[in-house]
């Protein structure tokens, strides 16, 4: 007798469907897994068979062959366990023939309780597309139901998941104390007193989606604008949503707030792996990916290794990370903003009116010389971070995130209604841009003073098309151009 079943498993960020298919043979007992199945999806043989005998049901004195479909696709934890009892019981013939096909993915205590799964997202967007009840744990019922269309049936137990596929449940609703309301408000921009040049460079870099280098002296406040950079950014869509949280679950990790863009900021001391992506077996995603569709912050980047930094820079070009492994080979998206601070020297006050720099010509040299020029170059926006003066630290409080956002969201619509985001304009697009006469004049002249290389050349005037969107002129003038120019300059 045979029967199959649905789950799901991860291919990079993308849920692909497992089939389960279960089959019931001779006399003799036996258990055998198939499919290209882990360690832990080997040792559910043991852990089925207690859940079904606590759930009331009988386990099967036959041969028992599950195998997971297609088998050329790596299969990796214990999600698999609820679905694999599913498919034996209906195998068996202890669940109605005519049992509803579902999408299903927990693991399986000893008492059949159903555990939380981290992919309990990932079977609702399958389920979604096969357009089939998705069967999860109690726990995950909220982060699954985030996917448009999915029906989602939470269950606690195998007992209740064994009554769903007969069609003997009631639809249970989700806990209203458990969907999340709305978010509590970030760190806000409004908390940054004086900076107005940082706050301008910051609200640049979000509009246009430009990579930002800060430099300063310790407490002029890089942090404290980095972190309140997502609450500028416009809200992602609910696909974006989707997309941002399934590449979550590829790293066995869940977003709070999922409608918020994402902000990752690594500590110096992270590996070329957990930056980049790797690992044993299927690769999984780093901070660049787990970044996607919002922000990367490394700060103290004169701290990072010079061969972490050069990693980053194929990524940041190209949008995506390729991660191989024997056998296996993943790509992962890393279309993120990256946002860097630096101290000026090693003891950090080199330009300091205030501090004198006691760090020698030599170390300041060596200091300046771990951050290449290719990846230095790849920042659109360079900006020097002064300390701010003590009248500055009293005034009342700036414009709040909110309003910021608000400008953000109108520039990006301009952008988006030619194409694409400023920082991805192609140089054919560039090419076609309406600059005046004076704007065009300051570029040439940047151009033959060697201020500009041709990357270089590309991203100013992508930032000087942000500024003119931000602006709501058609036109890049020269005022857009000075300030784009202003900020490749600055150290």
């Amino acid at each position: 007798m045979f029967a199959e079943t649905t789950s799901v498993a991860m291919l990079g960020a993308e849920p692909k469907p497992v089939r389960i298919e279960a089959h019931m043979g001779g006399a003799t007992f036996g258990f055998a897994l198939v499919g290209l199945p882990d360690t832990a999806i080997r040792e559910a043989r043991d852990r089925v068979k207690a859940a079904i005998v606590t759930s009331g049901k009988r386990l099967p004195q036959r041969y028992m062959t599950v195998n997971l479909s297609p088998a050329n696709l790596p299969k990796a934890g214990s999600d698999y366990d609820l679905p694999i009892a599913l498919a034996i019981l209906s195998a068996d013939r202890q669940i109605t023939p005519h049992a509803r096909p579902v999408v299903g993915v927990g693991e399986l205590s000893l008492d059949g309780t159903v555990l939380r799964s981290r992919r309990a997202l990932a079977a609702a967007v399958v389920a979604a597309e096969l357009k089939v009840p998705c069967v999860v744990a109690d726990h995950d019922a909220v982060d699954a139901a985030q996917v448009p269309g999915a029906e989602i049936w939470p269950v606690a137990s195998l007992a209740e998941a064994i009554a769903v596929v007969s069609g003997t449940a009631t639809p249970r609703a989700i806990p209203a104390s458990a969907v999340p309301g709305p978010d509590a408000r970030g760190p806000d921009l409004a908390e940054v007193r004086g900076q107005a040049a940082a706050r301008r460079a910051l609200e640049v870099a979000a509009a246009g989606g430009h990579h930002l280098l800060m430099t300063g002296p310790p407490g002029s406040g890089k942090t404290m604008l980095a972190a309140r950079l997502p609450g500028i950014l416009p809200k992602l869509t609910d696909e974006e949503a989707i997309a941002v949280a399934c590449l979550w679950s590829a790293a066995d990790r869940s977003r709070p707030r999922v409608d918020e863009p994402p902000f990752r900021a690594p500590h110096h001391t992270a590996s070329v792996a957990a930056i980049i992506g790797g690992g044993s077996g299927v690769p999984a995603p780093g901070e660049v990916s787990l970044a996607s569709r919002g922000v990367l912050f490394l700060d103290e980047l004169g701290e990072f290794p010079v061969n972490l930094l050069d990693a980053l820079r194929q990524p940041l070009e190209e949008g995506k990370v390729t991660i191989a492994r024997k056998g296996c080979t993943v790509t992962y998206p890393a279309r993120l903003q990256l946002v860097a601070a630096s101290n000026p020297c090693p003891c950090g006050f080199l330009g300091d009116d205030r501090h004198p720099c006691g760090c020698t010509p030599n170390s300041i040299d060596r200091y300046k010389h771990r951050f290449s020029g290719p990846l230095l170059d790849r920042f659109d926006i360079r900006l020097f971070v002064p300390q701010p003066q003590p009248e500055e630290l009293l005034r009342s409080e700036g414009e709040p995130s909110a309003v910021v956002r608000e400008r953000i969201v109108r520039a990006r619509e301009l952008a988006l209604s030619r194409g694409a985001l400023n920082r991805d304009l192609s140089r054919r697009r560039l090419d076609e841009l309406e600059l005046s006469k004076s704007a065009s004049r300051m570029l040439r002249l940047a151009l033959a003073r060697g201020m500009l290389s041709g990357r270089g050349l590309d991203r100013v005037r992508r930032v000087a098309r942000t500024i003119a969107d931000l602006d709501g002129s058609a036109a890049i003038d020269d005022s857009h151009m000075g300030e784009a120019l202003q900020y490749r300059e600055a150290a």
